[in-house]
């Protein structure tokens, strides 16, 4: 017997019934100094903290905080490319094109969020939720050529020294670029936590590495201005360094998210969730896996053997409800149902050769 239904629960609609998912698990940031500066370039996501909306409309909002990103990390780019071509800064050229690399990663974006929207056929029978994965693999693909592009200007520039001037526009442009880029960071990070998309987050920690360059084109810039000329090319490949520790982390979200990967601590809701449901006896399966930002979970159950189908189903039903409510970004489950073992039947006896 299988349950099986998408998910148009109260949780997701937000209708005030206070289900919400409150998960506080003391993540505590605040007392803790090292755990605050490492997640400036690991953000911590437990994939799945916040109540969400339904899927479309968490679609909806990836699809804003994608246009609106885009917008001004194209503004911040040009203002930049502008700004390098009056001073020949080498560091400032690297920022500059990561930045145009980050903007132009919204677009894939943009198309794997509209294509999620789009329902099931019979060929994609689960939807086109994984075009949302496809965006990550080109994002890391992205930063990966920034790193490279950034490293080899250094790396020139510090065997060819060139002149850098207008030091003050440099500044202004290194200050310019952090400010945007650390707000556009902030804003996807916020809106990728909260449908649960790790493409979309991967893309804010790309904004994010931007900002801390812009930033340390300002050093470079004041070590110039010391009498320090090689300070800007040597600030180019801390600059590339530190896309590099960004390009490790988001490449392994994006990776675990290919992989099926999910939150321990998700599995444990889960089940605790499926344990507390009256009549449930046991369970023989539970297995979780994230399709673009909603979460799909198939698990079996075991009841008493002595109830009626419709008893049977009813318990299914509970589950199936309470997972929806328990389980955050979840949209769908199919719930098996087995009988108690009597007079020592195997009913699972028929499939034994299979497994």
């Amino acid at each position: 017997m299988q349950e099986n239904s998408e998910s148009n629960s109260p949780t997701e609609q937000g209708d005030g019934h206070g289900h919400g998912h409150g998960h506080g698990r003391g993540h505590g940031h605040g007392g803790n100094v090292r755990r605050s500066l490492l997640s400036i370039f690991r953000p911590h996501s437990h994939d799945g903290a916040d109540a969400v909306d339904s899927a479309l409309e968490a679609s909806a909002d990836g699809v804003r905080a994608v246009k609106i990103s885009l917008v001004a990390l194209l503004g911040t780019g040009v203002l930049q490319a502008i700004v390098v071509a009056l001073t020949g800064s080498v560091a400032l050229l690297a920022d500059t094109i990561h930045n145009f690399s980050d903007a132009l990663t919204a677009l894939p974006l943009w198309i794997a969020f509209v294509l999620g929207r789009r329902a099931a056929t019979r060929r994609y029978t689960y939807g086109y939720g994984r075009a949302e994965d496809l965006a990550g693999v080109f994002i890391v693909a992205m930063i990966t050529l920034s790193a490279v592009v950034a490293g080899y200007e250094s790396i020139r520039r510090l065997i060819h020294p060139e002149p850098i001037t207008r030091i003050g526009i440099l500044i202004t442009a290194g200050l310019i670029g952090f400010v945007g880029n650390e707000l556009v960071a902030l804003y996807r990070i916020r809106v990728g936590r909260r449908i649960g998309s790790a493409a979309l987050v991967a893309d804010g920690l790309h904004a994010r590495t931007d900002g801390f360059t812009s930033l340390a084109v300002v050093a470079g810039a004041l070590g110039v201005l010391a009498g320090f000329p090689l300070a800007d090319p040597l600030v180019g490949i801390l600059i590339t360094i530190a896309i590099l520790i960004v390009l490790r982390s988001a490449a392994r979200d994006i990776y675990r998210r290919l992989m099926d990967a999910v939150d321990p601590e998700l599995v444990d809701t889960a089940e605790a969730a499926l344990r507390d449901t009256p009549g449930v006896h046991d369970i023989e399966s539970l297995q979780l896996r994230w399709i673009g930002h909603r979460i799909r979970a198939e698990t079996g159950i075991v009841v008493d053997h002595h109830l009626s189908v419709i008893d049977a189903h009813a318990i299914a039903v509970d589950a199936h409800h309470r997972l929806l409510h328990q389980v955050p970004h979840l949209s769908e489950a199919t719930v098996h149902v087995s009988p108690t073992t009597s007079d020592d039947k195997d009913h699972h006896a028929t499939l034994a050769h299979h497994r």
